[in-house]
């Protein structure tokens, strides 16, 4: 596996100060892309064990609310295993802390059923992380005004009550607002 970049105090890509790992290799090739550059799988770094620790170094302060894990795409196969690794060892050091992961795949179709790379290691990622937003970024229903996600199709899930029901269920309340908007938004 390969990363394309460290981000070690993001505001964009979930709520409060973040690490974000943004991984090479994507298969989806969304139309314009903000990160198309990552979409080659040699892209970037080798993600090593000397990285892995400089990451869970960067979460310590306390002041950090938790990880993203961004692209490219974290659920391509070739980049499950390495991000499984990394998710147990953060959720082991910063039980307090939450992860977050975007992926171009749909939870329902997708990843619940197993249908991406191998389906125990995407099962036991998923376990770990807390907030997934799903779907490809669509161009034509890009909003700058969305919150953490850069197309109205776009889902913003409570992993655990996903996986305990069974079935995508939305993280409730601000997350699902528009910028500046009193009122839930309607994907």
């Amino acid at each position: 596996m390969n990363y394309a970049v460290i981000k070690k105090n993001d505001i964009a890509n979930g709520p409060g100060i973040r690490v974000s790992l943004f991984v090479s290799g994507c298969r989806h090739h969304c139309k314009n892309c903000f990160n198309y550059e990552a979409w080659d799988f040699s892209f970037g770094q080798p993600f090593t064990e000397a990285v892995m620790d400089e990451i869970l170094e960067a979460l310590a302060p306390a002041y950090v609310a938790g990880l993203s894990f961004l692209g490219g795409e974290p659920f391509e196969p070739e980049n499950q295993e390495g991000l499984l690794v990394l998710a147990r060892r953060f959720k082991e050091r910063f039980p307090e802390k939450n992860l977050w992961c975007y992926t171009g795949f749909s939870f329902e179709r997708d990843l619940l059923t197993g249908s991406v790379g191998d389906p125990a290691v995407a099962r036991d990622l998923l376990s770990l992380i807390d907030v997934l937003v799903d779907g490809k970024y669509v161009e034509e229903e890009h909003d700058a005004s969305l919150l953490f996600r850069g197309s109205a199709n776009q889902n913003i899930i409570d992993v655990p009550a996903s996986l305990k029901a069974g079935h995508m269920v939305l993280l409730p309340g601000v997350w699902q607002r528009k910028m500046g908007s009193g009122n839930i938004h309607e994907d």
